[in-house]
């Protein structure tokens, strides 16, 4: 596996974490309002992550493996 696939893997697996801790942070009730916080802090860290990937993408697009 090439260090630009890895980098694309490592990638994708972050942002489903962070998506799947900011759900539940955010749609589990009872919890205090410290892990509403992480809950968008950790949803707008996966956001950030998602475009930096796309951008990657676009810029590795002529890098040969």
């Amino acid at each position: 596996m090439s260090l630009k696939n890895f980098h694309i893997a490592f990638i994708t697996i972050c942002v489903l974490f962070t998506g799947g801790f900011a759900a539940w942070c955010l749609l589990v009730p009872g919890l205090p309002a410290m892990f509403t916080a992480m809950g968008w802090i950790s949803a707008s860290g996966g956001l950030l992550l998602f475009v930096y990937g796309i951008r990657f993408l676009k810029k590795a697009k002529n890098v040969i493996v």
